[in-house]
C-alpha cells in the first residue's frame, strides 16, 4: 500500500517540509525512508550537474554517483532499480527555484533503465544510468508556473558564464539529443484590441524607439510592429494608449531585455502625443 502523504500533483513544499512529510534525509536526490518505506526522487534543475528531462510522458531519471562511472549495483540505484519488484513506494518531486520541491506524484520504472554519458562533478565524461519513469494511474495533470523556468534558466546561465570555453564545450556536446516538454502555467491578461491597434496607426510604420521602418510587411501589405506596455502589466501597468506604443521586433526584445530608463523616458513622451 502506498504511504499516504496527502499530497496532490504540482503541491509545491520546502525542503524541510519534504522531511518532515517523507521522514527522509534533507539532503541527496535519492532519499529512502525506512519509516514511510518510501523512496523520494528530486531532480533538481537549479544545478548543472545532471541531465535529466521529460520526453514525452517519460521522465528520464539520471541515477546517484557525482564521480565516475555509476552503477546499479550499490544505493538508491540498486533500490530503484528493484522498486518494481519490491513494496517500496518511489515518489518524484522536481526543483526549478531553490527551496521549491515540486510534487510530481508516485512513479514507476516503467523501462529498464540504460546508459548514456554525462559529464561528472571533475568535468570529466563517464557513464551514468538513467531510469526511465512514468507516473501512476489517477494522478492530475501536473502544471507548473512559467516563472519557475525562468528562474531555471537564469541559474544555468549564470552557471554556463562560469564555465571556460572547454567546460562548456563538453557539457553542450553531451546534452541529451532530444529535448524535454511540458506543460507550464502562465498569467495572461485580457489586452483591449483598439489600444493596441491604435498604438500601431499611430506609429504609422515606425518604429517608436528607433524610428526605423517595420522590418517587413504582413500577409496583407501592413506594417509588421509589435505592441509593448512602457509600464509592464505585470509590474502593474495600465492598458491604456498612454502606456502603450509600437515597436519592431529587436526594441521589443530590447525593452524586456534592458528596460533602460533613457528608452522609458523616449516612450512615455512619444506616447503622450495623442
Amino acid at each position: 500500500m502506498s504511504f499516504e502523504h496527502g499530497l496532490k500533483s504540482s503541491d509545491i513544499l520546502t525542503n524541510q517540509e519534504l522531511m518532515d512529510k517523507f521522514h527522509c534525509a534533507m539532503s541527496g536526490g535519492m532519499r529512502f525512508s525506512h519509516r514511510t518505506n518510501t523512496l523520494v526522487l528530486i531532480s533538481d534543475h537549479t544545478k548543472s550537474l545532471y541531465d535529466d528531462r521529460w520526453i514525452g510522458d517519460v521522465f528520464h531519471y539520471t541515477g546517484m554517483g557525482k564521480v565516475g562511472d555509476q552503477s546499479l549495483e550499490y544505493g538508491q540505484n540498486k533500490r530503484l532499480h528493484q522498486s518494481n519488484d519490491t513494496d517500496v513506494t518511489v515518489y518524484l518531486f522536481e526543483v526549478f527555484k531553490q527551496n521549491n520541491y515540486v510534487f510530481l506524484g508516485e512513479v514507476y520504472l516503467s523501462n529498464p533503465p540504460y546508459t548514456e554519458t554525462q559529464l561528472d562533478d571533475n568535468q570529466k565524461l563517464r557513464f551514468v544510468w538513467v531510469f526511465p519513469l512514468s507516473l501512476k494511474n489517477d494522478q492530475n495533470e501536473i502544471l507548473i508556473p512559467i516563472d519557475f523556468f525562468e528562474s531555471r534558466e537564469k541559474i544555468q546561465k549564470k552557471e554556463a558564464r562560469k564555465m571556460s570555453q572547454e567546460q562548456l564545450t563538453k557539457r553542450a556536446s553531451s546534452a541529451s539529443k532530444k529535448p524535454g516538454s511540458r506543460m507550464v502555467v502562465t498569467k495572461t491578461y485580457d489586452r483591449d484590441i483598439y489600444v493596441s491597434e491604435f498604438a500601431k496607426a499611430r506609429a504609422n510604420g515606425l518604429c517608436q524607439l528607433c524610428e526605423e521602418p517595420a522590418p517587413f510587411l504582413t500577409k496583407k501589405g501592413d506594417p509588421y510592429l509589435e505592441t509593448h506596455h512602457i509600464e509592464w502589466l505585470s509590474k502593474g501597468g495600465e492598458d491604456t494608449i498612454e502606456n502603450t506604443v509600437a515597436l519592431c521586433p529587436n526594441c521589443h526584445r530590447r525593452m524586456h531585455s534592458l528596460n533602460s530608463k533613457k528608452d522609458v523616458e523616449k516612450l512615455k513622451v512619444v506616447a503622450s502625443k495623442n
